[in-house]
């Protein structure tokens, strides 16, 4: 069976769509709830590398806490994402990881790609 996690805030609307399409499809995800245990440096690389993005392409840059990251001077990746643990709402969402594959489901049926791979 293919294990597929979720980075889930079950606040939001596209992270609900995201969880009941997987859930439809009857996978049941491993749920990450990223707001309550901030992923680690260690996962947030890995998540960008599984991604493809820059750790800037990964944030939602309307978000309030983003003003901690144009406090950086030409910050690498690893700086950001170092601000991304400390305020985790900043991670775009959902993110879906399956296999090797994670994409940010937003729409939700983005993550329709990678389960079928």
């Amino acid at each position: 069976m293919t294990t597929v996690k979720i980075y889930h805030n079950p606040r939001c609307s596209k992270s609900r769509e995201a969880l009941s399409l997987l859930q439809e499809r009857e996978l049941n995800p491993i749920i990450i709830n990223y707001l309550q245990k901030p992923p680690s440096l260690y996962s947030l690389q890995k998540l960008q590398a599984l991604l493809g993005l820059t750790a800037m392409e990964m944030l939602r840059g309307a978000e309030e806490a983003f003003s901690h990251i144009e406090k950086l001077n030409d910050p690498s990746d690893d700086d950001i994402l170092a601000v991304v643990m400390e305020y985790p709402i900043l991670l775009q969402r959902p993110i879906v990881v399956c296999q090797n594959k994670a994409v940010i489901a937003r729409p939700a049926k983005l993550l329709l790609d990678i389960l079928s791979e």
